[in-house]
């Protein structure tokens, strides 16, 4: 599967914005965009599509999508009632990989993705594989009893103690048993802080 494999700190560099909970001091010491030649380019003020299009890369990045895949969500939120920003960014929340982050059993979406796609969890007892699943109000995801029994698992306080995510209005979440029940629909306030959607719609809509 095609994954953007390029370093996390240099993302967070060129987007301005800590992709990853550990990118905030990376871009505290370093707050210019990686390489000379982009800090040239930076000079002066950018235009209205590049302020879109860094908002775009910036999202995706964040969730760990390629552009064939956010364009596609973009086009779904785009046909579904509703603002088709809010929408896109409750697409994104429903996925599986991010609800095993937001559930606190990854540091990282990048580590989640990588439980997910190794059929560490299971959702309404199915064992499943595919980071983009998209959750339901109802569903239940869970460890999976096989993998309760590894390191990672046996030793989850000590490897991800300096991640902790706040309380999560639509996510039940039972730590101890590594399971979390979907409770409701995901809310615009549930979603990243610092999100500008608008410029998102607005780059899509060229």
């Amino acid at each position: 599967m095609a994954r953007d494999r390029a370093p996390i700190s240099k993302q967070s560099r060129r987007e301005g914005y800590a992709l990853h909970n550990k990118a905030h001091k990376i871009i505290m010491r370093k707050p210019s965009p990686p390489g000379q030649a982009q800090n040239r380019r930076y000079r002066g003020n950018p235009s209205q599509f590049s302020i879109q299009l860094r908002e775009k890369q910036k999202v995706k990045r964040l969730y760990g999508l390629l552009e064939r895949q956010f364009r596609r969500l973009m086009e779904e939120a785009g046909k579904t009632r509703g603002k088709s920003g809010e929408v896109l960014l409750q697409l994104l929340e429903r996925r599986l990989d991010n609800v095993v982050y937001r559930a606190g059993f990854a540091g990282s979406r990048r580590a989640s993705r990588q439980l997910v796609s190794h059929g560490h969890f299971s959702v309404n007892g199915q064992r499943v594989t595919i980071p983009s699943l998209r959750v339901a109000k109802g569903d239940v995801v869970a460890a999976t009893a096989r993998s309760l029994k590894t390191e990672f698992f046996q030793h989850h306080g000590e490897l991800v103690s300096d991640v902790e995510q706040p309380p999560i209005s639509w996510l039940s979440v039972n730590k101890s048993k590594f399971e979390v029940k979907v409770t409701g629909e995901p809310q615009r306030e549930d979603a990243e802080q610092g999100i500008n959607e608008q410029l998102i719609v607005e780059y899509y809509s060229r």
